[in-house]
């Protein structure tokens, strides 16, 4: 007898409304390779740590909130970095999909490769995933090795695919002063993600200091010191730099 397929859980959200369209159940998923220097959550680096839990119990305490979505809520894999559990999330959405329930991606997409094994798995999972989220740290690929210590070359594969097969995606983009926060490198991208056909919204999200505590409290260094969030009016200057109003975002019209 073949055993449950578990993946390793690290928290969940009984009623996100900013992690995809509606009101959302959302899984965090426990691992990331990925050192962002504004990561709220470093207690998901870890891939040893977490719950582990069966894509049965993952999807039958999400259904216990199945009466407050609506017609656009759903569920929400996010992380950490979703996709290190591929083949998890892989059965949970089908089995999401087979009850009707609308399913979404929070992805950094550094994990993403057309080598095998993956892209095949990746391709499964598409048929299942409804939305992505997609994060693009930084478009220049040396500042986003600096801020991440990855460069952004397999995240820009990711998009590009995902444009090709038409899934639908939000872009989002985190503005940080002394690191994104730079009208050259917002320029970028917006005209990068205008080359794209599937994009449906475009976020900014304002960098914030509410996971300080954390880094305290795992004696992690943390490198934004000193580094307060942007002004209201940068934030506005980013969402005209990459366009935010031209996107009417995913399911409005519907």
């Amino acid at each position: 007898m073949t055993s449950a397929l578990k993946g390793f859980v690290h928290s969940t959200e009984s009623f996100g409304s900013v992690d995809g369209p509606g009101i959302r159940f959302i899984v965090f998923m426990q691992g990331c390779r990925m050192r962002c220097e504004f990561c709220h959550n470093p207690d998901t680096w870890n891939m040893g740590g977490g719950i582990e839990m069966t894509t049965d119990e993952v999807l039958d305490m999400a259904k216990q909130y199945q009466e407050f979505w609506g017609e656009k809520g759903g569920i929400t894999i996010s992380g950490g970095e979703p996709l290190l559990q591929i083949d998890f999330i892989i059965e949970l959405f089908q089995k999401a999909k087979a009850e009707g329930i609308n399913t979404t991606i929070d992805t950094c997409g550094q994990p993403f490769t057309y080598d095998e094994p993956f892209f095949n798995r990746f391709e499964e999972l598409m048929k299942v995933t409804d939305l992505l989220l997609m994060d693009i740290k930084h478009i220049d690929s040396q500042k986003h090795k600096e801020l991440t210590m990855w460069r952004n070359e397999s995240i820009i594969d990711m998009t590009q695919y995902l444009s090709k097969i038409g899934k639908p995606v939000w872009i989002r983009h985190v503005l940080i002063p002394e690191r994104t926060d730079y009208d050259e490198y917002l320029k970028r991208l917006g005209d990068y993600i205008a080359t794209l056909d599937n994009v449906h919204k475009v976020e900014i999200l304002p960098y914030h200091k509410m996971g300080v505590y954390k880094y305290e409290a795992l004696g992690i260094p943390y490198k934004l010191e000193g580094i307060d969030p942007p002004t209201q009016e940068r934030v506005e200057n980013a969402r005209k730099l990459l366009r935010c109003n031209e996107y009417k975002g995913y399911l409005q019209a519907n």
